[in-house]
């Protein structure tokens, strides 16, 4: 759903995304590759192999994995492929022309290995459908999902851009700004999703897109499950399903009970990742970054980007609340401060959600410096009338000494 991609480009992300290479050692490999263009060109597949960051046989697997959905995608009637977009752990991506309708579209194809599973497929399928069920603008469009060949395909609108990841990757920063308009835009989507029933489960940047024209589109319904599934919800009790840079507390402990507060925190922790250039949370190994967001205190987003303003630090600090509780009820209350933030007013709802906050961890004993939240003005006045008692006090006093001094002095003459 991007701009085409390179076979070595495409090999790569794979390789990426199946947890084969880190994205620094895949990044060597391609400085590495750009440097031997010229001298002796070599493929990145054997240049993984070469510097031992993949084997052979896992190379191998890649290369199959992709000639098969190549031979796959054009089984499926109705269409020409122009090319391919991208790919993930579960699929791969190709651009194509509907003949019927004349128009361009994103074809989304299940590798042979993973077509013969059927919880796999299920779960195919299950994305196709959630994905059906929603029409928005800032929602990638879904149109068709179907099986050819003994593969499982699934055709949605076709988006010219990039992702959000593509430009953080980059090193991009987004000014306050532009990260309100991205995150607005989102929340948007996610409104509409909630309201129809749908959580999304995984919203991070590689599924936010931003087209040419700067409308930005949530994408990838894979994780997406109905809030009425109770069936598919007890099924994976237990089960951390996300990605463990952007998921929610209550996702990591496999609650059954999982809403849209769980999409709030994923968009809060993209949002923390856009204006500070970092996510919320790093560790060396996913399961310790699963731990912080657990148990590590979230640092502002304003300690590290100083030049935020204290209003939207504040609304990414609500989204990032552990307890969900603690979160926006909805995305139509994140909306109400996202637009005051866009009109250079105050996120009144975030204030309260901290003041509530502050008093439950007041009832449960934990240590809160109240003096600092008392409002300046009236700990200023309590102290003016304070004096004013003290002073009265000391006056009336020393005015009774001379009194009682004088009456010694008359007495005594």
């Amino acid at each position: 759903m991007v701009n085409e991609t390179s076979y070595d480009t495409l090999f790569g992300k794979m390789a990426l995304d199946q947890g084969l290479c880190t994205d620094q050692e895949l990044r060597r490999s391609l400085k590495e590759l750009q440097s031997r263009r010229d001298a002796s060109p070599i493929m990145l597949k054997d240049l993984m192999v070469e510097l031992g960051y993949i084997t052979e046989t896992q190379a191998e697997r890649l290369k199959t994995s992709i000639k098969e959905t190549k031979v796959a995608v054009h089984q499926i009637p109705g269409y020409k492929i122009l090319g391919k977009l991208g790919a993930g752990a579960m699929a791969v991506v190709y651009k194509a022309r509907q003949l019927s309708l004349d128009r361009t579209v994103a074809i989304k194809v299940l590798p042979k290995r993973l077509s013969e599973n059927p919880e796999y497929v299920e779960r195919f399928y299950k994305e196709g459908q959630a994905a059906a069920k929603l029409n928005h603008n800032n929602i990638v469009q879904a149109f068709d999902v179907g099986e050819a060949g003994g593969y499982h395909y699934f055709v949605m609108e076709y988006v010219e851009g990039k992702t959000l990841h593509d430009d953080l990757s980059a090193g991009k920063i987004f000014s306050e700004e532009e990260a309100l308009d991205i995150i607005i835009q989102v929340a948007h989507a996610l409104a509409h999703a909630h309201a129809r029933g749908l959580i999304h489960r995984d919203v991070k940047p590689k599924n936010i897109m931003i087209d040419t024209a700067g409308v930005v589109k949530l994408a990838d319904m894979g994780l997406a499950r109905a809030t009425t599934d109770i069936e598919a919800a007890q099924t994976e009790e237990g089960k951390a399903y996300g990605t463990p840079y952007y998921i929610a507390p209550e996702q990591i402990r496999g609650k059954i009970d999982i809403d849209g507060r769980a999409d709030i925190y994923g968009l809060g922790a993209t949002s923390y990742h856009i204006v500070t250039g970092r996510v919320p949370y790093m560790a060396d190994d996913p399961e310790e970054v699963m731990r912080k967001h657990l148990r590590e205190q979230l640092v502002p987003p304003d300690h590290i980007n100083t030049s935020l303003s204290a209003g939207v630090s504040e609304v990414i600090e609500v989204m990032l609340a552990k307890r969900r509780e603690d979160r926006y009820n909805n995305a139509e209350e994140l909306l109400a401060d996202l637009e005051a933030l866009r009109e250079g007013q105050a996120p009144l709802r975030a204030h309260r959600r901290f003041d509530i906050s502050e008093l439950e961890e007041l009832e449960e004993g934990a240590s809160i410096d109240v003096a600092e939240k008392v409002d300046k003005g009236e700990t200023i006045a309590r102290y003016q009338v304070a004096i004013l008692i003290v002073s009265a006090i000391a006056a009336i006093s020393v005015l009774g000494v001379i009194i009682l001094i004088f009456n010694l002095l008359k007495s005594s003459g």
